[in-house]
């Protein structure tokens, strides 16, 4: 009976474990690969990007960075089971190397290392996050967005792939 309860308590750590640190803002939606492409055309991502998605999901668009564009990528996720299967992802794509997933809060991490952000949030997260990329952003460090605006910031470009919008901004000089 002992080894019973014992067994219980362990998988009751393991499944508390696995939960993320707080209630995600939004569940996640995968992007479409068509658009993951269009997105990291339109930030121009090459062979010296460090690309950070935040609520990286599934880890398609670090993944994609790497494998198609040669950049590194970090993808930053609260829910500890999607970090898992991006980093499996990460090596399945032969991309482990150069793409990382680590379990955070997006408004609690560090994105300072970041030349482009990626981003499939809703306006208001991404107005909640403006401040911080505004700060922890190098000027001229890329934005990009699939399918919601920040505010009343206006995106220096913004295209149509598949019927979705998708949005390029950059960290305005100090």
């Amino acid at each position: 009976m002992r080894a019973i309860a014992t067994l219980l308590v362990s998988i009751a750590a393991l499944a508390a474990s696995q939960q993320p640190k707080r209630t995600p803002d939004i569940h996640f939606v995968p992007t479409p690969d068509e658009v993951v492409e269009a997105m990291l055309r339109l930030a121009d991502v090459g062979a010296n990007d460090v690309v950070y998605d935040l609520g990286s999901g599934d880890g398609r668009i670090p993944i994609t960075a790497a494998r198609r564009f040669g950049a590194r990528g970090v993808g930053i996720e609260l829910d500890p089971e999607l970090v898992a299967q991006a980093t499996r992802s990460a090596q399945q794509a032969g991309v482990a190397d150069r793409v990382r997933f680590v379990e955070g809060d997006i408004f609690e991490s560090d994105i300072s290392p970041a030349t482009v952000v990626t981003l499939y949030l809703l306006t208001s997260i991404n107005e909640r996050l403006r401040p911080k990329l505004q700060k922890e952003l190098r000027p001229g460090t890329r934005i990009v967005s699939h399918q919601f605006r920040m505010g009343d910031w206006e995106p220096e470009r913004d295209i149509v792939v598949d019927f979705r919008s998708v949005f390029l901004w950059r960290v305005p000089k100090r």
